[in-house]
């Protein structure tokens, strides 16, 4: 995930800043500073979502839940 798409991104349930946590970067095929692992944190919602080889996992609390739960 590059750092700039922090500006876009919003909670998925209330629509709220997320706050972002980096626990390791990298750089993409040009050389871009992108977040390979962290977390991004929902304040109002006190949800956080992983950001685990670059990607957001911004499924909504409940869906996330159900999921987990369902796969075998």
């Amino acid at each position: 995930m590059h750092p700039e798409l922090l500006e876009i991104l919003a909670c998925p349930v209330c629509k709220a800043e997320l706050a972002l946590t980096v626990e390791q970067t990298g750089a993409d095929a040009q050389g871009r500073e992108e977040i390979v692992r962290g977390e991004l944190y929902c304040a109002a919602c006190d949800y956080r979502y992983r950001i685990e080889e670059g990607i957001p996992n911004l499924l909504p609390p409940k869906l996330a839940a159900t999921l987990e739960g369902g796969a075998e």
